[in-house]
């Protein structure tokens, strides 16, 4: 029998009765990530959060009392993933207000953003850097189905050298402010990755250099010593976790790469040794590509102080080019927008830009579903494909011939349950 099929509404009185359907899913066309091929008129039996078979139109018929939906002027794409957020913050926000938001309050705005993100389409991301736990506990309250959100891989605290880029530099010297995640010499950073973990980070995020919006720090300068870094990813991979190193500085992120770092943010001044030693390595690069013309246009606006925008300049063309370098070069690259400098559920603006810089509309698509899978370690996401967990958006057109399609979803579905439709 089929079920008329009516959008469940996101307020918490309705979501338990939405989880766990099956459902039999049809569509125009669906984008094959790994060989780039557009498939016509599949039919896709989800249960159980997965994909359990992928069919064509008319050749599977629905189960008993299953959710028949049909999108057939749609393209279905995987669910799509970031690799470089920040829930608890907004571009919009007075810059120097916001870092005095109380834990409570930046949870609350990493709720709100959570919810943003999924329904813009990205149903996995990788939050890199939250004070509080706040955004462990917004990924909790997600995995236990209370609030709508992606798939959050949540590093706790960033670490830091003292007066480091992820250390609190914008207080006055008597109030004695210190980031949470500071920590100088090998054994402490191993200690504080430790501390992350103790409170349910599942990935962990260190700040090798000086960056963009913090005070004080010259954003290409080397911060953790080599052998700091390496304790640091010796640390998180004997937990079992990714580690991501934020580096905008050639020497620190060669330190990074040969320190066992498994991505690299930013990536801003990369010589051909550093893509050399990524290819080697087989690092990942993650580089946030868009946010620029954001910083440039809205930043004195929203409070940025000139010394932090004036270093957005000193990087925007640097990375770009260090970005097209190691596109050309073939080094392994995951898609990392760093939302929060811009507006959360805008991320996939930056695909175009991906573009222009020297991507394929495929590579594009593939940085931020199996590539980061793969960076990820995850073996069932990133796919339309049987076994994998029923991740799927839908859009109007085939984005391998327009690939701003990803700016407007259309339709969401995480885990087998749709969020937006």
């Amino acid at each position: 029998m089929k079920l008329k099929y009516t959008l469940f509404s996101l307020a918490l009185a309705s979501m338990s009765t939405a989880y766990a359907q099956t459902t039999l899913l049809s569509a125009k066309a669906y984008l094959d990530v790994k060989s780039g091929k557009l498939v016509d008129n599949p039919t896709l039996l989800i249960e159980n959060k997965k994909i359990v078979r992928v069919s064509t139109q008319g050749q599977l018929r629905p189960p008993k009392g299953a959710i028949v939906i049909n999108l057939p002027n749609k393209v279905l794409v995987p669910g799509l993933m970031d690799m470089h957020v920040h829930l608890t913050s907004d571009a919009t926000d007075n810059f120097l207000a916001s870092r005095n938001y109380s834990i409570p309050r930046q949870t609350v705005k990493a709720v709100k953003n959570a919810k943003i993100t999924l329904l813009a389409g990205f149903t996995t991301v990788r939050n890199l850097g939250a004070a509080g736990y706040s955004v462990i506990a917004t990924r909790d309250g997600i995995n236990a189905k209370e609030i709508p959100g992606p798939r959050i891989f949540s590093a706790g605290h960033s670490i830091s050298i003292t007066g480091g880029h992820c250390d609190d530099n914008f207080s006055a010297p008597e109030k004695k402010s210190r980031s949470a995640g500071v920590a100088d010499g090998p054994w402490a950073v191993r200690a504080k990755v430790r501390e992350n973990i103790k409170y349910g980070a599942n990935t962990i995020k260190i700040c090798a250099t000086g960056g963009v919006f913090s005070k004080g720090t010259k954003v290409g300068v080397q911060q953790f010593s080599e052998q700091e870094l390496k304790a640091a990813a010796d640390e998180a991979h004997l937990r079992g976790l990714v580690i991501a190193a934020h580096a905008h500085g050639t020497s620190g992120i060669k330190a990074a790469i040969r320190a066992g770092i498994d991505s690299i943010e930013h990536c801003s001044f990369m010589d051909k040794e550093a893509i050399q030693l990524a290819l080697k390595h087989g690092t990942f690069l993650s580089c946030d590509i868009y946010n620029t013309e954001y910083t440039l246009a809205f930043g004195e606006a929203n409070g940025v102080p000139q010394e932090n925008i004036n270093k957005e300049k000193l990087v925007s063309k640097a990375q770009r080019d260090s970005f097209t370098k190691a596109v050309n070069a073939g080094v392994k690259m995951v898609f990392g927008s760093d939302a929060a400098i811009y507006p959360h559920g805008d991320n996939a603006k930056q695909f175009s830009r991906m573009v222009k810089f020297g991507m394929t509309p495929l590579q594009a698509i593939q940085s931020s579903t199996i590539n980061s899978a793969d960076l990820l370690k995850l073996d069932n996401v990133g796919q339309i494909k049987a076994g994998f967990m029923a991740d799927i958006i839908a859009v109007d057109e085939n984005p391998l011939k327009n690939i701003s399609t990803l700016e407007q979803v259309r339709f969401v579905m995480k885990e087998g349950t749709v969020f937006k439709k």
